[in-house]
């Protein structure tokens, strides 16, 4: 089952179940892909946009959304905060799961391998073969810090 087809059934769900707060955090995601789909159209890409590229798109959602809630905490908004990170555990529910330490190690070896990387200069095409492959299941920012560590 795709990815627009679960979020389509999930919809569904909680329209019949009345679920506010998910629906709408549904709804933005169906949004999201739509606008993704006029983008690539716009770009000569391929439309319906993949799942693996709808992969990054929730990724990039799901860090937009925890930097938000970061934000809402310092300011003293707990209940803006508090809706945001329930908008990131539905988002969640669309990826698969993530990566753990000795899982992100292995594809970072692999890529560095894939790619011939040998000093720091190789880092972004190293990154760009672990986002192709691992989007929503890997935290970049500190795959960044290990690769660093491997070419440094």
């Amino acid at each position: 089952m795709s990815i627009r087809d679960k979020l389509m059934s999930a919809t569904k769900d909680a329209m019949k179940a009345r679920e506010a707060a998910r629906l709408s955090a549904l709804r933005m995601m169906s949004a999201a892909i739509t606008d993704k789909d006029i983008a690539a159209r716009g770009e000569g890409g391929a439309v319906p946009v993949a799942d693996g590229d709808l992969m990054g798109l929730f990724g990039k959602m799901i860090k937009q959304r925890q930097d938000a809630a970061k934000v809402y905490v310092q300011g003293g908004r707990q209940e803006l905060a508090d809706k945001e990170l329930a908008e990131v555990a539905v988002i969640e529910e669309f990826l698969p799961g993530q990566l753990d330490a000795g899982q992100v190690e292995a594809a970072i070896a692999a890529a560095v391998a894939e790619v011939g990387a040998s000093s720091i200069k190789d880092m972004g095409r190293v990154m760009a073969a672990l986002k192709g492959k691992f989007a929503g299941q890997m935290d970049f920012g500190a795959a960044g810090a290990l690769i660093k560590a491997r070419l440094g």
